[in-house]
């Protein structure tokens, strides 16, 4: 798309004057299609292409911000140890992790948030994969395990957007220890008579898989989306079989039971309230009809007059 950088941007600069910069980021391409797409147009539709409909990642925030009625109320989660086994490789973890605070405003790669899905009670986490890949550290355990318990105490169902590369390897045991942490949030979940829902965002993968994104009441999935426990490469040279075309992908998913539905992100919202709707509101009671008279046999065909 060179016409962009020399025909686009030197037309723009002449007309705003040529000392006034230009943004870099007015323009996006798609990666399914790589057309480009003007950044307002594509906020406006939810991150999703005008052109061929692929799904593109977005940030926690605008994900639960597409979700909940407005008004929704952000969670102050409790502080998780940092950096607890001094990691560093080419830089320090702590170095690392200060970093992606500062770039996503967030503490770690999960976000709480609390409010109402068309009028019906909801608590929604949602990963950051901008933030070091949406890894599961000892952060994210606590930001799970508090949902869980706010949950429980305001009676509404949970529902965890999960976008995730698996667990954080520069924190260790300590990430492998957060796998059962989150599985016994979703039974504290389940235990109260609570949904527990899991929309399964692109990527899906390693520890997250491995533990309580598999263990949703309902499970639903964007399209597209890759969801597995390890890379295709690895499964390929461990089976050495060729693996069937987007063997991990959603849609290959929902046709083998693994995913209850794949829903576009437009309708996601009103598809969580449905499935709330269903899950939780008593179904009305039908009023049985009144046994109606036997209706009278028809009268009998009149004998055709015999000739004499």
């Amino acid at each position: 798309m060179n016409w962009i950088s020399d025909w686009a941007l030197p037309k723009v600069k002449a007309i705003f004057g040529g000392t006034r910069e230009v943004p870099d980021n007015l323009w996006h391409k798609c990666p399914s299609c790589e057309q480009m797409i003007f950044h307002r147009d594509l906020e406006r539709n939810l991150h999703v292409c005008t052109h061929c409909g692929h799904h593109m990642r977005i940030s926690a925030n605008a994900r639960v911000k597409a979700t909940l009625d407005e008004g929704w109320s952000r969670i102050e989660l409790p502080k998780a140890p940092a950096d607890p086994l001094r990691f560093r490789d080419q830089r320090r973890y702590g170095d690392r992790l200060k970093e992606a605070q500062q770039k996503n405003a967030m503490d770690d790669a999960v976000l709480v948030a609390q409010g109402s899905i068309e009028g019906r009670k909801a608590v929604v986490a949602a990963f950051e994969f901008a933030f070091m890949g949406g890894s599961m550290g000892a952060g994210v355990g606590e930001a799970l395990v508090t949902a869980a318990k706010l949950a429980v105490l305001q009676d509404a169902p949970l529902i965890v957007f999960t976008a995730s590369g698996g667990a954080r390897m520069q924190e260790g045991t300590v990430s492998l220890m957060q796998m059962p942490r989150t599985v016994i949030a979703t039974r504290m979940v389940k235990e109260a008579g609570l949904p527990f829902i899991v929309v399964m965002c692109d990527p899906t993968t390693g520890g997250v898989t491995a533990s309580f994104a598999m263990l949703g009441d309902i499970h639903i999935a964007e399209p597209g989306a890759l969801i597995g426990f390890a890379g295709a490469r690895v499964i390929e040279q461990t089976v050495r079989e060729k693996l069937p075309e987007g063997f991990q992908r959603a849609e290959y998913l929902l046709q083998h039971g693994i995913l209850d539905m794949v829903v576009k992100r437009h309708d996601m919202r009103a598809t969580l309230a449905r499935v709330i709707s269903l899950l939780r509101e008593p179904m009305p009671l039908v009023t049985p009809t009144p046994d109606l008279p036997a209706l009278p046999a028809p009268d009998a065909p009149a004998e055709a007059a015999r000739p004499a």
